[in-house]
């Protein structure tokens, strides 16, 4: 029983009854309250005009007159179609009955004049009366009453069946909340299950969806985006251990292999030192790039973000490499129309522009050709150089990865890995496409 009762839906459930039993239970107090009152009104108003007639009789009459009034009363509510709920007796000073349909003056009617409401037993059965005993002139004591018994028995019948509806209601929210509890932890077991074996290392696994649309569904795909990005993170990391170790070992080795030869040859210092400072060089360039990487995953230069128009950083990248694909006879074409605008980083997305010029510069053969496009929602740099299979194209976004054109080249395989970080930290992605011939790198902006 204790483990149903930690279940936060059959908590919720029950709270929701109470609160649904406290609401009809104020709304037929409240209807009770106007109903009893009005016949309250309605029985008191009665009552007191009998009693001012009754006083008003004796005063005219004497009392011949007042006990006459009574019998005649009495005799009327003792006829089969009267109102018979209609209480009289009127005693003298000492309370001995003079006229009335009650026989003794009840125990529990006290000195005091007043409104009672008693129990007496009145044609042969114990009912519930509501009474006003005043004080005549001479001292007689008048007792006019009715008999209230229909109105406790409405409000037992009420009682009992606001109890009865409360201990339905309260099974319902228990048959609910176990409903709902059930139907939850079916959602919550498919969350555990995905979670442990992620935790176990399968980490493509992720949480299932019903198609719904429903909160569960909005929160199992928020849940498998941070999984995804978990993922390429874990990935990442994976393959930079596996790149370093195999990328990095060979100018680690080189520069080993020429501070030997300082050792041996100590007159070829210069030109050896030289070629182990550029070795070293090379890492620190391997390092900062990784550092870079970081940096842009963690998400911490989303504070630089202002306002940009992406045709001024392109018109402002291709002037700065002109010269380079001049050089080597290729033309850059830029096709940009200022106006639009884009929030982000000036300094990461001229990086990102450069890189992808860079690489489409390096690969694309002379004569060949280059177009720059911009627009709000994604920058394009297509070349017309060698291009990429389909999977080089999804393998090149990798870190340190290196494809069959690029082997020769110089580089470590971590360009288009910033590219990537850089569109992903501006809510965009990096898309590779065949570009028939060559290769169109798109830069997706958010």
């Amino acid at each position: 029983m204790l483990k149903y009762w930690r279940s936060t839906s059959l908590r919720v459930a029950l709270l929701f009854a109470v609160f649904f039993i406290i609401g009809a239970a104020f709304l037929a107090s409240l209807l009770w309250w106007n109903t009893a009152g009005y016949l309250d009104r309605e029985t008191d108003a009665v009552i007191a005009a009998d009693t001012r007639a009754i006083g008003d009789r004796l005063r005219d009459f004497g009392l011949p007159g007042a006990v006459q009034m009574l019998q005649e009363r009495v005799a009327t509510a003792a006829s089969p179609n009267a109102d018979r709920r209609a209480i009289y007796l009127l005693t003298d000073p000492r309370l001995r009955p003079l006229a009335g349909n009650v026989d003794a003056w009840p125990l529990k009617i006290g000195a005091a004049p007043g409104w009672y409401e008693i129990e007496l037993v009145h044609r042969d059965k114990l009912h519930a009366t509501r009474m006003l005993h005043v004080v005549l002139p001479g001292n007689f004591q008048l007792l006019v009453g009715r008999d209230v018994q229909d109105r406790a028995q409405i409000r037992n019948l009420v009682l009992r069946s606001l109890a009865w509806s409360g201990i339905a209601m309260l099974i319902l929210a228990l048959a609910g909340g176990w409903l709902i509890r059930r139907a939850v932890l079916h959602r919550v077991e498919g969350i555990n299950r995905t979670a442990t074996a992620i935790r176990q290392g399968d980490l493509a696994q992720r949480l299932p969806q019903r198609g719904s649309d429903d909160e569960f569904d909005q929160l199992v795909v928020t849940i498998n985006r941070m999984l995804d990005q978990i993922q390429q993170l874990v990935e990442g990391v994976r393959n930079v251990s596996n790149a370093i170790a195999h990328d990095l070992r060979t100018p680690l080795a080189e520069t080993r292999a020429r501070l030997e030869g300082l050792l041996r040859h100590a007159d070829q210092g210069q030109e050896e030192i030289a070629a182990a400072i550029a070795d070293i060089d090379r890492l620190i360039g391997v390092f900062n790039a990784l550092l870079r990487l970081a940096e842009l995953d963690s998400g911490l230069r989303r504070a630089g973000f202002q306002p940009l128009d992406p045709a001024l950083l392109v018109e402002e990248a291709a002037e700065l490499y002109t010269p380079f694909a001049e050089a080597k006879g290729i033309s850059l074409d830029v096709h940009a129309v200022a106006g639009s605008s884009i929030t982000g980083d000036r300094q990461l997305l001229a990086q990102a522009i450069g890189n992808l010029l860079d690489n489409a510069i390096k690969y694309t053969p002379q004569g060949g050709r280059i177009v720059v496009a911009a627009t709000a929602e994604a920058i394009t740099v297509a070349d017309s150089g060698p291009g990429m299979t389909e999977e080089e194209r999804g393998l090149a976004a990798q870190r340190f990865y290196r494809g069959d054109a690029a082997r020769g080249a110089a580089g470590f395989g971590l360009g288009l890995s910033l590219v990537e970080a850089i569109a992903r930290l501006h809510g965009g992605g990096l898309s590779l496409e065949d570009n028939a011939p060559g290769l169109r790198a798109v830069l997706k902006l958010a």
